[in-house]
């Protein structure tokens, strides 16, 4: 299978333009969240994804909640659930984990207990998408260090997917490595391929 990825592209329209350009002989696109910025614009954004819609995977970020993000796209979209893609299990979790303290607008976050309570219910994932990274990996923020989440780090030891991607952390972006037969990989808003 063959995977374009990307997160954080926070109402980018080059990069939206530079996604369904390079779509062509994807068999899946994965979109790790963070589509708007601090939850405006999203649906005239989403919009510019359209043609590519019907083969992208999606998590919402903290710049945009599960319902909003669901309203302005006909991706599919993931939160604390799994679907099957061409024979491949594909898991996701979104929202910022844990919240980030302070900020002047409504980030849409998750505590620790919330995710560890949604990724509980995946028994399973062959691809891991989250927006948050996993705590220690591609999360070392410039001002606050690392703020990647514990709950997230654990599903990932537990499910030992064959990939994770993530973004958030955009002091991380293109950070990767693998972790037991996990490759993961803090996307940004450029294209990267995989293949599994």
């Amino acid at each position: 299978m063959k995977i374009l990825a990307i997160s954080d592209l926070h109402l980018d329209a080059h990069a939206a333009e530079a996604l369904v350009a390079a779509a062509g002989p994807a068999d899946l696109v994965i979109g790790a969240g963070d589509f708007a910025d601090k939850r405006q614009g999203l649906e005239a954004f989403m919009a510019r994804l359209a043609p590519i819609a019907d083969r992208m995977i999606v998590v919402p970020g903290n710049n945009e909640s599960l319902d909003e993000l669901r309203a302005a796209t006909g991706a599919t979209v993931l939160h604390g659930d799994r679907v099957t893609w061409q024979g491949r299990v594909v898991a996701g979790i979104g929202a910022g984990i844990p919240p980030k303290p302070g900020g002047d607008w409504p980030s849409w976050d998750l505590d620790e207990a919330a995710a560890r309570d949604l990724l509980d219910g995946i028994p399973e994932a062959d691809i891991l998408i989250s927006h948050s990274p996993p705590a220690g990996l591609g999360d070392n923020h410039s001002s606050e260090g690392r703020i990647g989440s514990h709950s997230v780090k654990s599903a990932l030891m537990r499910l030992a997917p064959k990939l994770c991607v993530f973004g958030h952390v955009h002091d991380c972006w293109g950070d990767a490595g693998r972790l037991g037969p996990t490759e993961w990989r803090n996307l940004g808003p450029r294209p990267v391929w995989f293949e599994i």
